[in-house]
């Protein structure tokens, strides 16, 4: 961990690239307004007194609608994101929730199911009288 990643703004910042990654992981609305709501944070820090530093706030939204499949020239808000990101392991988690070629897990009911040789080779249990 870098010396500065103790610093509020750095902490903050990567509250917003993980609220971005939970974006991508559960493309919730909920999730999207959170991510914007850090993004807002982000920008007060600038110290614009009138609210007038929009650019955390227009790069999220930008790369929410990317994440989603919408909006103009996606790949490359994408790529911009991650050329960001300094934590080679927030990268790796962001690259795969965003990854356009995921396939979806089996089901549960496609597996074996165990049928009647459940108990197959164990040796008989004779009740005793005891």
């Amino acid at each position: 961990m870098r010396e500065d990643a103790t610093k509020p703004e750095s902490r903050l910042l990567r509250a917003w690239q993980l609220a971005v990654l939970r974006f991508a992981v559960t493309l919730d609305y909920d999730d999207r307004m959170q991510a914007l709501n850090v993004a807002g944070e982000v920008d007060r820090l600038g110290g614009a007194a009138d609210d007038a530093f929009h650019f955390f706030r227009r790069t999220t939204a930008d790369l929410c609608a990317a994440i989603s499949g919408q909006g103009a020239d996606q790949d490359a808000v994408i790529r911009r994101f991650l050329a960001q990101i300094d934590n080679v392991r927030l990268k790796r988690a962001v690259e795969a929730a965003i990854a356009r070629d995921r396939t979806p897990p089996k089901l549960v009911a496609s597996r074996i199911k165990p049928g009647n040789d459940l108990w197959r080779g164990l040796p008989s249990r004779r009740a005793t009288g005891t």
